[in-house]
């Protein structure tokens, strides 16, 4: 059986042999509301001559409570199935109703989920059904398909999770920052050349912060359990949201790629690539361990790319500028092009229409600064920096000055001037504050550079992680691995099972079958509009 989805959490919504229709329902940002009374009809095919025993309707549903009733071709499913109250009005919760393989048939099925609040003492209630995705696939699929399409959590896109926790001894759950998680090894697969999807996650930060969790069977969601690096203890769990947005990254942070090897009777052997982005929204993780469905474990420790307080040995120190994974300003000139992201490239140069702007980097990793250099543009000097701080942070929010300069003077355009800072710490997000420049109205710079000592760089056959291997029924091995450059854009995970070409896949067998296929192309561009 094709995979049934529908992703009402971005605009357009995501649909996989789906057509969806609507009586009494309002779209939502985030989620479709199946008011008192109303239902969403759900158009999709099974292939003639596939039998299905068994399939499951899965719904990930927000807030408050409401009656249900579904049904499949009119046989009920669930008939005043009461979705149980959340704790908060934003909380999600996933809920799993089995559809006997007897309700579907060959060809077009219907699928109707309605809300019955309006039968409730025989009046109209006030219960709503914020829906924000459901699917239907067979359960012998154990939800491979929803990971194969990338709908749900493929782990070649990545995963977002919206995140609560609840310290010890409080009753309810608060907003947590978002999970942003990549788990690729290039060859753990399952028989069917699926990658293995992840069971349990630990993790531990910079701060000795640790959190580690379960996901359910579909990572659709996960519970754990966190301890602060106060010492505080807590659970934390979690929704699936999404996939990570287009190449990788999320809220700044980048996958770091690596090429690893393991260790079998004393002898390291090449053993694959490995993607990893872990980004829990504060600082960055140093240990990570987790296990897959098929039973193999893997824990591995990371050297940060950079280590505060080494010694910078002259000739040795790097341009650590490529670390940069995102640069914003106070203000930018976007007519001209003469924006924050030409500091970082050749090409053009940055200007703001203020005296005293300001300019924040982040890196994709802790660096420990030791240097970095201004340039000036291509005209009026007025405009070039005169007073200025630089600071770093490991958060984003508190931060220490570094370096601070007063009557700088740029002798001529394009002249590049270095300066040395007092004290080096590894931080991840650096801050230019320029208090002032020599009297013009705007501000500007061709170029920013950052340096570190560099004396762990060149030290050959360091490996940049640490750890083990352990397959199912197998006995533990070393494992470790070096960075890497990110492949360029389009080098990697362009397999045919891509959400974008599974897509129109299920769209062309749909409109194969269906009769009407100039219908089946309206409602799936305008499938909720009155």
């Amino acid at each position: 059986m094709d995979l049934v989805f529908a992703d009402f959490a971005t605009r357009p919504a995501k649909l996989a042999n789906a057509v969806v229709r609507q009586d009494r329902c309002a779209v939502a940002p985030t989620y479709v509301v199946v008011a008192s009374g109303g239902h969403l009809a759900v158009d999709f095919m099974v292939p003639d001559g596939e039998e299905i025993a068994e399939a499951e309707l899965r719904m990930s549903v927000i807030g408050v409570a409401a009656p249900l009733d579904a049904q499949v071709n009119g046989e009920p499913v669930a008939k005043g199935f009461l979705l149980p109250g959340a704790e908060g009005p934003d909380t999600v919760r996933e809920f799993v109703l089995t559809v006997p393989g007897t309700a579907l048939r060959p060809g077009a099925n219907v699928l109707a989920i309605r809300n019955a609040a309006a039968d409730e003492d025989g009046g109209e209630g006030d219960g709503v059904i914020r829906l924000r995705t459901l699917t239907v696939d067979s359960a012998a699929h154990d939800g491979r398909a929803l990971r194969k399409s990338g709908h749900g959590a493929g782990e070649r896109s990545g995963w977002v999770f919206a995140t609560e926790r609840r310290r010890l001894g409080a009753s309810a759950w608060q907003p947590g920052a978002d999970l942003r998680l990549q788990l690729d090894r290039s060859e753990t697969r399952d028989e069917a050349g699926e990658r293995e999807p992840v069971t349990r996650l630990a993790w531990r930060g910079t701060t000795g912060a640790e959190s580690s969790v379960a996901f359910r069977t579909d990572l659709s969601g996960f519970h754990g359990h966190f301890r602060d690096a106060d010492g505080s203890l807590g659970e934390l769990r979690g929704t699936l949201t999404g996939p990570l947005p287009q190449g990788g990254r999320g809220a700044g942070a980048a996958p770091q790629h690596f090429t690893t090897e393991e260790e079998h009777d004393g002898v390291w052997s090449p053993a694959g690539r490995l993607r990893l982005l872990l980004d829990d929204g504060g600082v960055p993780v140093d240990r990570v361990t987790w296990s897959d469905r098929a039973g193999a474990a893997t824990s591995l420790s990371l050297l940060l790319p950079v280590v505060a307080g080494r010694p910078t040995a002259p000739g040795e120190r790097r341009d650590v500028t490529e670390l940069v994974t995102q640069v914003w300003a106070s203000d930018e000139f976007t007519d001209f092009g003469e924006v924050a992201e030409n500091l970082l490239k050749s090409g053009g140069k940055w200007l703001a229409h203020e005296q005293d702007p300001e300019l924040s980097f982040t890196f994709d990793l802790p660096v420990a600064v030791s240097a970095y250099s201004l340039t000036s543009a291509n005209d009026v000097p007025e405009r070039d920096p005169a007073e200025w701080v630089l600071e770093g942070s490991s958060d984003g929010r508190s931060w220490t000055p570094l370096d601070s300069r007063e009557g700088e003077v740029f002798r001529g355009r394009y002249q590049c001037k270095e300066f040395t800072l007092a004290r080096s710490e590894a931080c991840r997000y650096y801050r230019l504050r320029i208090i002032d420049n020599h009297g013009a109205d705007e501000t500007q710079l061709l170029d920013v550079r950052f340096f570190d000592g560099g004396a762990e760089a060149a030290a050959p056959g360091v490996s940049d992680f640490v750890g083990y291997r352990q397959s199912a029924d197998a006995e533990p091995v070393g494992y470790r691995g070096t960075r890497i450059p990110a492949p360029a854009t389009g080098a990697e995970g362009q397999g045919g099972d891509e959400p974008g070409e599974l897509l129109a896949a299920d769209f062309s067998d749909t409109a194969r079958n269906l009769q009407d296929a100039a219908r089946l192309l309206e409602q799936l561009t305008r499938y909720l509009r009155p």
